[in-house]
């Protein structure tokens, strides 16, 4: 018999694969660093200016503004700057601001009608960058199946 996280498992790979095609393909937005600008196909909004993708670390399924996923951000702002982006600019988008702990490694949790959004900011290599990964999954992951989003 399969057990709830093997079940979990297939539904969330098999929407991965259906929710690829719903992905970004132009090869002229990567860079040689396998980086990508956020684009219009993710909300882009959720993210700082000039933030980049980083294709390689990153798990996006869906587009618009229904996406969920991993995306992992290299940031031109500092991370204090990062941060106060995150915890003001969420709020004005709808996200209700449910904890947030600022330090070296700084961490936001948000939630959004039916879907929950992690904000983590590090500090980056240069002094005025850093690195945000933003996790935004389905509250309840029993009842709501990722799906694929239509153009």
């Amino acid at each position: 018999m399969i057990n709830f996280h093997q079940k979990l498992l297939y539904i969330l790979s098999a929407a991965a694969l259906t929710a690829c095609s719903g992905l970004p393909t132009d090869s002229t937005s990567t860079s040689l660093s396998g980086n990508i600008t956020a684009s219009q196909s993710l909300q882009s909004a959720l993210f700082p200016g000039g933030a980049k993708i980083d294709t390689s670390q990153s798990l996006l399924m869906g587009s618009g503004e229904n996406w969920i996923g991993r995306a992992v951000l290299t940031l031109i702002q500092s991370s204090d700057a990062a941060y106060s982006f995150f915890l003001t600019d969420y709020p004005k988008q709808g996200w209700t601001l449910i904890s947030a702990v600022r330090g070296k490694t700084s961490l936001l949790v948000f939630t959004k009608s039916d879907r929950s959004a992690t904000v983590e900011v590090t500090e980056g290599m240069l002094l005025k960058s850093s690195q945000a990964v933003i996790t935004i999954t389905p509250k309840d992951a029993t009842t709501i199946t990722p799906r694929k989003i239509v153009k």
